[in-house]
């Protein structure tokens, strides 16, 4: 929530806005950046940290922080990043997404709530379609025929809508007449999802007996297609020659007119001919250019190397995006990807979304893979330490999230401790619970001075809600001499205006922390005396007493408080005739003790009470 301001916030007018020209604007902790920008609309990525901090995503951050401290055990000594990969199967942010996304449900009383969950699951759909790519291409790195399996993999992970239409057809009293069943037929094959394509045919051509042999020619030509086998004994030459023997024979049926009575049929046939103009004419079941680049890479160059993808990358964007439009920002994300240019996708990504929390966990992912060479930036720090900062600084702006950022600040060697100083002294401390959590992560890393200012502020706080019992733990925390004597004067001050001592156990255990300063010592052992004459140890509490007086630590204010205390005990019998003396005349003034001891045996001749002066455990 915002804070109340106590004044009207500022005006300020920005020249540009006033010109026509489209402004952007990022958050930061306190302060708004506005830039121009040459979007019309706001681009779906783009979204305030505040959205994607909201309850509802909290695991995500909390199971990615999980994984990046793991990541930063792996050993360094690997032999190659697919060694790191092997060791990250289900260790990275890419498994939480599912979790995360497919099955979160809002129960919301609000369009608006609704609205921004909805834009909020948008953004990490598209930072797992960035996040799978980078997969592919960075860490993967597959070879020629593995790629574009992989490629294809990743088109149907984020085209799931198809599935969904499919079950609607299949579901209707007569599927192969449903006004869908050929949408779903031609996004199969766009997908090369061909046995789904087959079991679909199959019901159309039950309908039609007449064409039957022309559906039987088409499943032949669907089950001969060819798709590499990794782990085969196939060579990709092998494998190639075959696929062309089979592109041969799809474009003479073509060419036979084969299917030139069944338009449906007919459109198969361009499909895998990879028929160009076939394929822009669907965009509307395609629906993005890169699922275009896959589909055509599949029935036109399924031999695709790394280093080729970035020309058919590039053309299959101009050709499907119109020449009007300006590519959005995912667009030059996922093209930087296929160019293989991975400082430039995490440029874009940083500009596009906003947030730190994937360009953080990509790039130390990256490095971690050797991917990335030592870029160091002109401050002196490397790019994933740049960006891990940023990151861990913006959670430290979150009420709980700051608690994870102090892992990734540990894994910044270079300037990780100074970031984490000066952050951990801005975490508001709204409670003694939140102070402990602070304080002890000061105190795992030897944070001496932080450690200091904590402790003071609580202690400060605490007397100032008149808690000296908390005050003087966090002063002793602190080791703060003068603090200490400051409120072990108000509690003997506290202990002269009632009688009694608060927060008794906090005194009685002080332990070695009452030689911080003389005056808690004082405290300390003053309170000691009290209970040696509550238990009858005259003789102790006598010796006790003598060396309080002896050793000269006591307020000057309180010394007749100490004359009090040594007037029952010379009555005594358990203290000696030498203790006695020495109370009665070594140390406090004669005359004092002459005129209060007379004044004892009046009240006692005319059989007046005791007053309060004869117990030890009152004060003058």
């Amino acid at each position: 929530h915002m804070e109340e301001v106590d004044v009207e916030p500022t005006i300020t007018n920005i020249p540009a806005i006033s010109d026509g020209k489209h402004m952007g604007f990022a958050w930061g902790p306190g302060d708004i950046l506005v830039y121009e920008t040459r979007y019309k609309a706001p681009c779906i990525l783009s979204q305030k940290d505040e959205d994607i901090y909201s309850p509802i995503l909290r695991k995500l951050f909390n199971e990615s922080h999980h994984i990046f401290v793991g990541l930063q055990t792996i050993r360094e000594d690997l032999p190659s990043k697919r060694d790191v990969n092997a060791q990250l199967v289900r260790k990275n942010p890419h498994s939480v997404f599912y979790s995360d996304i497919h099955f979160i449900t809002l129960f919301s009383g609000t369009i608006l709530t609704l609205i921004c969950f909805l834009l909020k699951v948008s953004i990490l759909l598209a930072i797992e379609l960035i996040w799978n790519l980078c997969e592919v291409l960075f860490i993967d790195a597959a070879p020629a025929g593995s790629l574009l399996l992989h490629l294809l993999d990743w088109v149907r992970l984020h085209k799931a809508d198809v599935d969904e239409k499919a079950r609607e057809v299949l579901q209707s009293e007569s599927p192969a007449e449903h006004r869908d069943y050929w949408d779903v037929v031609v996004s199969y094959v766009l997908q090369g999802r061909l046995e789904e394509v087959r079991q679909m045919l199959v019901k159309q051509a039950n309908l039609q007996p007449a064409a039957r042999s022309m559906y039987k020619q088409m499943d032949t030509l669907l089950s001969k297609m060819p798709f590499y086998n990794p782990g085969g004994t196939q060579t990709l030459t092998e494998f190639d020659v075959k696929w062309r023997h089979w592109h041969e024979e799809v474009d003479r049926c073509l060419q036979d007119n084969s299917f030139a009575s069944n338009r449906h049929l007919e459109l198969i046939c361009k499909i895998l001919l990879g028929d160009e103009d076939t394929l822009l004419d669907h965009k509307e079941l395609l629906g993005t250019w890169y699922h275009f680049l896959v589909t055509r890479l599949l029935f036109c160059h399924p031999t695709v190397k790394l280093t080729e993808l970035h020309y058919y990358a590039q053309s299959c964007m101009t050709m499907f995006l119109d020449s009007r439009s300006v590519p959005e920002p995912l667009d030059n994300i996922l093209l930087a990807a296929f160019e293989f240019d991975i400082h430039q996708v995490i440029k874009e990504c940083s500009i596009a979304l906003n947030n730190w929390w994937f360009v953080a966990h990509l790039t130390d992912l990256l490095d971690h893979c050797k991917l990335l060479q030592s870029h160091n930036l002109h401050f002196g720090s490397n790019l994933r330490e740049f960006l891990l900062l940023e990151y861990a600084s913006g959670l430290f702006t979150h009420h709980s999230l700051w608690q994870l950022a102090v892992d990734y600040f540990d894994h910044c060697p270079e300037f990780g401790r100074v970031y984490l100083e000066l952050q951990i002294e801005r975490v508001p401390l709204e409670t003694e619970r939140k102070a402990l959590k602070v304080l002890r992560v000061c105190e795992q890393r030897q944070m001496s001075e932080q450690v200091r200012s904590i402790c003071k502020i609580m202690a400060m706080r605490a007397l100032r809600n008149n808690r000296l019992g908390s005050a003087l733990s966090w002063s002793i925390r602190a080791k703060d001499a003068a603090f200490a004597t400051l409120i072990s004067e108000r509690f003997l001050q506290d202990y002269c205006a009632k009688g009694t001592f608060s927060d008794l156990d906090l005194i009685d255990n002080l332990g070695p922390a009452m030689l911080l300063s003389d005056r808690l010592t004082f405290l300390g052992k003053y309170r000691e005396f009290h209970k040696l004459y509550g238990e009858k140890r005259f003789r102790e509490a006598a010796k006790l007493l003598l060396s309080l007086m002896t050793a000269k630590i006591a307020p000057q204010s309180f010394w007749m408080t100490l004359l009090t205390d040594a007037l029952p005990l010379l009555e005594q019998k358990e203290v000696s005739h030498q203790q006695q003396l020495v109370l009665g005349h070594g140390f406090l003034p004669h005359i004092a003790l002459q005129k209060l001891h007379k004044k004892r045996l009046q009240e006692q001749k005319h059989n007046i009470p005791e007053t309060r002066f004869a117990d030890p455990i009152s004060c003058s």
